[in-house]
């Protein structure tokens, strides 16, 4: 195997590996951990984007697949665990009242 199609083949490997953890970070339940997982991602790849040592590299593919497996792990556990939503999700709920239609959030408190 030539050190081109290498480079090639760790680059593929290394945006797929980019890709798959960018999706399981969106899958927690909670949107602060949501957020951390995003940032801890981008932050990470971009400190070692320029990393040209081939262990180094095969070291931090192997850092990644650790922390995807286990972010697979979390993202369901977090599920188990659902809170309320926060104003910051941005998700429009609630009654429709007054003369312009704007949504007024109210939340349930009160047995049925």
């Amino acid at each position: 195997m030539s050190v081109a199609s290498l480079n090639r083949e760790t680059a593929f490997q290394a945006r797929s590996l980019f890709r798959s953890l960018l999706r399981y970070s969106g899958q927690f339940s909670n949107y602060n951990f949501r957020e951390y997982a995003r940032r801890k991602t981008r932050d990470s790849f971009r400190e070692h984007q320029n990393a040209s040592e081939e262990r180094q590299i095969q070291e931090l593919m192997q850092e990644g697949l650790q922390s995807l497996r286990l972010m697979k792990r979390q993202t369901i556990v977090s599920q188990f665990f659902q809170l309320d939503k926060l104003v910051v999700e941005g998700q429009k709920t609630g009654k429709e009242t007054g003369d312009h239609g704007g949504i007024v959030r109210q939340k349930d408190t009160g047995f049925v």
